[in-house]
């Protein structure tokens, strides 16, 4: 009898369950109470995390990740294959605007200001002691956007995919909590209170077509690396634009993009192995993240204070904050900010050009980093 409760107690989970599983799914549990409780990325977070729990259920009974048969194994094809961050692109580029961009171009610059944290915190990772490929991958975190951060540490093969994806993410989460503070710091409530104006000049349509062919142009022949990202993210835009294809741009924007984030989400988290995870490394990439969010967001508003000194039109530094990737998330906490200290100041329309400049500034900095290393 006791033989066959051991063979039986063999073939259960429990068998081969360690600490690093147990409080991987303590984790889990903390970014679904987070995902709910504080609404905090529920749609990316909540997948993350049950992705964890099926990782940490010990593979050999379940099966899941077993090549050419377990379901979590094909599903993790997408990942592994770089096809998953490209769709989310796709799905963005059908719902963003561009005009906000277009009609101040700007405000290009300080979306291009917000890249400095990625090449600062990846020299701060080589210093550490991290790899080039891992350091890359680490860096991206700063732009605060996820597909790019995974698409990097994919095609780098990084052992670190779960903790960046997962740090990434989290810090897009916090954005309301560690942007006002930095925002604060760096400006003046005379700054704060900048007007910008109600009305943006009026984009064509010609330009809101042409603008995502250009682009796909240049940035394919001087960054080729960029271009599954671009691209896609620029195709999704004209699909949006051409005024002809309304079903496709609708069906990008939703079906495409919400498949995609559910099982690029699910196969982040389904990585999170607790044996390499739950190290000091892994403590430092959570630190460097944070490192670059803030050095992401203080060279936006400084690039803002610095273009004051020179133009006519002054701008107000907080939309220098929103040139972090997060669409409209930092758009949104820079007009929060802004009518804090006056009611009446509406400046999300103009923080969303640099919100959108930084959406492109990141893909193109992952490119560099995939040409050059």
């Amino acid at each position: 009898m006791l033989q066959a409760f051991s063979q039986f107690f063999s073939t259960t989970g429990f068998y081969g369950f360690s600490w690093e599983n147990f409080a991987m799914m303590v984790l889990a549990a903390v970014l679904i109470y987070i995902a709910i409780v504080k609404d905090a990325e529920p749609l990316l977070l909540i997948p993350i995390a049950f992705g964890m729990i099926l990782a940490n259920i010990p593979h050999e009974v379940t099966g899941l990740f077993v090549p050419n048969s377990g379901l979590m194994w094909y599903i993790q094809q997408g990942l592994y294959l770089g096809i998953y961050p490209p769709l989310v692109f796709f799905g963005i580029g059908a719902m963003t605007d561009f005009s906000f961009m277009l009609a101040n171009p700007k405000t290009v610059f300080l979306g291009g200001a917000a890249q400095v944290g990625i090449f600062i915190t990846f020299l701060v990772a080589r210093f550490m002691g991290f790899g080039l490929p891992d350091s890359a991958a680490i860096a991206i975190i700063g732009g605060a956007d996820g597909p790019t951060s995974i698409y990097v540490a994919t095609l780098f093969q990084s052992q670190y995919l779960p903790i960046i994806a997962i740090a990434a993410y989290s810090y897009i989460a916090l954005i309301p909590v560690i942007q006002p503070p930095i925002m604060k710091l760096l400006t003046t409530k005379k700054e704060r209170k900048i007007r910008m104006g109600l009305q943006l000049r009026h984009v064509s349509k010609l330009e809101k077509i042409v603008f995502p062919v250009i682009t796909t142009i240049i940035v394919g022949l001087l960054v080729p690396p960029a271009l599954p990202l671009v691209g896609m993210l620029m195709f999704g835009n004209l699909l949006k634009e051409n005024g002809h294809t309304k079903r496709l741009a609708e069906a990008a924007s939703k079906y495409v993009s919400d498949t995609a984030i559910i099982f690029l989400s699910l196969s982040v988290g389904a990585a999170a192995d607790g044996k390499i995870f739950l190290t000091l490394n892994s403590l430092k990439i959570v630190g460097l993240g944070a490192a670059a969010f803030v050095i992401a967001t203080a060279s936006g508003i400084l690039l803002a204070k610095l273009m004051n000194l020179f133009v006519k039109n002054k701008v107000n530094p907080l939309i220098g904050a929103a040139g972090v990737s997060a669409v409209p998330d930092a758009a949104r906490v820079a007009q929060k900010v802004a009518q804090e200290d006056d009611p009446s100041n509406f400046i999300l329309m103009h923080a969303m050009g640099p919100n959108i400049a930084g959406v492109i500034g990141s893909a193109v900095a992952a490119g560099v980093f995939l040409s050059m290393i």
